[in-house]
């Protein structure tokens, strides 16, 4: 969150956290959400920029186009390693997925 919109929300007395200190989760619990969800983030990204709709990358790593809805949207039914070997079908190096899952932009 940008530190104006921050200190303006805090001013009118709301409180301001991450999603991990309002579920009260542990570091580690929050690492893992903030990867997953980064990884989720990632996909889409990735499928886009290789102009693939949600169907055709779903026969590409042999699943269902409601399985790559819930994989875009980081719903928690979804493994890592579905996320992981979706990516790889998608071209992405070892070095751009270690990448996407030490970036910390997506606050958990």
């Amino acid at each position: 969150m940008q530190a104006n919109k921050r200190k303006k929300l805090e001013k009118y007395g709301w409180k301001t956290g991450t999603a991990g200190e309002f579920l009260g989760l542990s570091p580690d619990e929050a690492a893992y959400i903030e990867m997953k969800i980064g990884l989720s983030h990632s996909l889409r990204d990735k499928r886009l920029k290789k102009k693939l709709s949600q169907k055709e990358l779903a026969r590409l790593i042999k699943s269902s186009q409601s399985r790559i809805a819930k994989m875009e949207a980081g719903d928690p039914s979804v493994s890592i390693d579905l996320l992981v070997k979706s990516l790889l079908a998608l071209g992405a190096s070892r070095k751009e997925l270690a990448r996407m899952i030490s970036t910390t932009s997506h606050a958990a």
